[in-house]
C-alpha cells in the first residue's frame, strides 16, 4: 500500500508515517498543494497512491480544496471513484460542517484526533487497504 500523508504537523506525521510504513512506502508532505502536486506526479509516472491521509488545516491549502482538487484530477484522467484513491480526512476538526464537506468532495474516511492505532487498522481494514 503506497500512502501519502499530508500533515503539518510533525508529531500526526510521524505517527501516521510510523504506523502506516507497516504496510508499504510512505512520502510526506506538509500542505494541499505539495499533495496535489504528489498526486498528479504519480499518476503520471503510473504509480499512484493507494492511501492519502489529509489533514484539514494546513498553510498554502487546506485539505478540503486539496480533496477536492484531488478528485478533479481523477475525473479529469477518466478515474472513477471506485478505481480513485482512498482518502482518509485525520483531523481535530469534529464539526458536521466539515464532515459533510469532506463525505461531499469524496473522502472515503473521517478520522479525528487524536488517532490512536487501532482507530487506523480498522479502517485500513474496512476499506479493505490492508
Amino acid at each position: 500500500m503506497k500512502t501519502l500523508i499530508v500533515e503539518d504537523d510533525f508529531l500526526a506525521r510521524a505517527l501516521l508515517s510510523t504506523l502506516l510504513s507497516e504496510y508499504g512506502p510512505c512520502h510526506l508532505v506538509v500542505d494541499g498543494q505539495e499533495a496535489v502536486n504528489a498526486i498528479s506526479r504519480a499518476y503520471d509516472e503510473k504509480e499512484p497512491y493507494d492511501l492519502v491521509c489529509l489533514d484539514i488545516m494546513m498553510p498554502v491549502m487546506d485539505g478540503q480544496k486539496a480533496l477536492e482538487l484531488i478528485r478533479a484530477t481523477e475525473s479529469e484522467r477518466g478515474i472513477s471513484k471506485d478505481e480513485g484513491i482512498s482518502v482518509f480526512m485525520v483531523t481535530a476538526l469534529d464539526d458536521e460542517d466539515n464532515r459533510k464537506k469532506a463525505t461531499e468532495a469524496g473522502c472515503d474516511a473521517y478520522l479525528t484526533k487524536p488517532l490512536n492505532k487501532q482507530m487506523v487498522i480498522d479502517k485500513l481494514v474496512e476499506m479493505k487497504l490492508i
